[in-house]
């Protein structure tokens, strides 16, 4: 039995050429040919049956046999915020893992105790991508630049769901008990440093609710993984 291989395409149907950087993969590193068979993923949950048509060193032809849509699996926009680590590789782990469990939305926030303020979003859509196709997903999740804290939380106003998760002391429900069903959610994960007292404030004036995912204190990345799996457990149909 021949393993289905998966290319992202975002203009499947309108191209009869998989994108440089996948023809590559299937050239050099698969060492496909004509009249193998291939999926397309559109990011856009479509699904395109193809057949490679021709190949040469730098361009992998295919043609579509047919073509179906999937429904995420979750009902709801799974919207994600968070600090990236000053370990990017960190981060990255953290995308990969969210993008196989399943989420919507992207925003890497710059906060007050960030160590670090810059991301590749090249590096990152890379990322997406693979893990879309190696989860075989039909959805690849939005992805927002690096934006400073106020600017983000201002930019939400129309958001029903909003939580930010932090470390200070309080009253905080858990969020798995205030993630409403089958709706939209958004989640906020601060720094290394967590967000700062004033960032906290800041968003519970703006509508943010400020929650828990446990007793226990989780990396940057961990507490961003569990936010997102919180969120598609409490989505799915």
């Amino acid at each position: 039995m021949k393993e289905v291989r998966y290319f992202y395409v975002p203009d499947a149907p309108q191209s009869d050429c998989l994108p440089e950087e996948e023809a590559q993969h299937a050239i050099r590193v698969l060492r496909m040919s004509e009249g193998d068979s291939i999926v397309l993923l559109d990011g856009e949950g479509n699904f395109y049956d193809a057949v490679i048509t021709a190949t040469d060193k730098r361009s992998c032809r295919y043609r579509i046999l047919s073509a179906r849509h999937e429904d995420k699996y979750w009902q709801g926009h799974i919207h994600l915020a968070m600090a990236p680590t000053k370990n990017i590789d960190r981060t990255e782990w953290a995308v990969e893992k969210a993008t196989e469990i399943g989420f919507d939305e992207l925003t890497f926030l710059r906060c007050q105790f960030s160590e670090r303020t810059q991301v590749k979003d090249d590096r990152i859509e890379r990322i997406l991508v693979s893990a879309m196709k190696q989860s075989k997903k039909a959805q690849k999740p939005i992805l927002h630049s690096l934006v400073d804290f106020r600017d983000f939380i201002q930019s939400q106003s129309s958001v029903r769901h909003k939580f930010i998760c932090h470390c200070y002391e309080g009253e905080k429900p858990l969020l798995r008990d205030v993630l409403p069903k089958h709706e939209d959610a958004l989640v906020m994960i601060g720094p290394e440093g967590d967000f700062s007292i004033d960032e906290v404030r800041m968003a519970e004036s703006a509508g943010f609710r400020s929650v828990s995912l446990g007793a226990a204190r989780l990396r940057t990345e961990t507490a961003a993984l569990v936010a997102v799996h919180l969120m598609n457990l409490s989505n799915q149909i």
